[in-house]
């Protein structure tokens, strides 16, 4: 499919019946992006909206997102029972059972190849999740490339897994990415045999948009509209919501 019908074919999702299971990205999807991850802060008015809309879809909402599970659960509060963070490596279901990826060795390399470049760039921020670890560059975009080509020739050289995302580069232990991690909510309650579906801005929401997809599901887009395998669209992060809020009052 060209960019032009990909565009075309992005129209809003209707609201949710309530048989479906939803699944949430957290950064630019139910906050905006911010310069440093830890500018991210609680949102009161958001976070209600979440627990509302876990309880009309039944339990059946869950967030997957690319930071750690801890860090989620600041921000929202633990509103939202069933998360998995770091793309997929951790998990907590809708009952409180966890599961982790081991954390590969050749992290503690990574971290301080990345510390080491972003010492020379007072915008560069590493930032550390255990099993993986992020190079951001927002702050210094003239260092895009070097952080990419650093992050490359790690992943090359460990056997790490390349993330790229938005204006961040991340290395992580092989394993499950959002599109596993929505799988595997799917094979328990209460989320097991619903439809299932995912609303992500980024790259590393792919994953879950070509699973969801394939699946019978809808994959949702937020942003501008792009080449991706979600087949609908919102505009922002005030747009979800605005659609969230629709699903509570159905």
């Amino acid at each position: 499919m060209s960019l032009a019908e990909t565009v075309a074919h992005l129209t809003r999702p209707d609201p949710l019946s309530g048989g479906e299971a939803l699944f949430l990205d957290l950064d630019g999807t139910l906050s905006p992006i911010a310069p440093r991850p830890q500018d991210v802060g609680i949102d009161t008015r958001r976070n209600r909206l979440l627990a509302r809309t876990a309880e009309r879809l039944g339990g059946r909402l869950a967030v997957i997102s690319g930071r750690t599970i801890d860090d989620i659960d600041r921000i929202l509060e633990s509103a939202v029972a069933a998360v998995s963070g770091i793309h997929g490596l951790e998990r907590r279901s809708a009952l409180g059972a966890r599961f982790a990826a081991p954390v590969h060795p050749a992290l503690d390399q990574v971290r301080a190849d990345f510390q080491r470049l972003a010492a020379g760039a007072p915008g560069l921020l590493v930032e550390d999740k255990g099993a993986s670890v992020a190079l951001h560059y927002r702050g210094a975009p003239d260092f895009e490339n070097r952080a990419i080509g650093l992050a490359r020739r790690l992943a090359d050289r460990t056997g790490l897994t390349l993330q790229a995302g938005s204006c961040v580069v991340e290395l992580r232990t092989p394993g499950p990415d959002k599109g596993d991690a929505v799988a595997a909510f799917l094979a328990e309650p209460p989320f097991a045999g619903c439809r299932p579906v995912f609303v992500g801005d980024d790259l590393t929401d792919e994953d879950a948009f070509a699973f969801v997809e394939r699946s019978g599901g809808m994959g949702v887009l937020v942003g501008p509209a792009r080449e991706t395998a979600a087949s609908r669209r919102l505009a922002d992060v005030e747009a979800v919501l605005a659609w969230l809020q629709e699903i509570v009052r159905a």
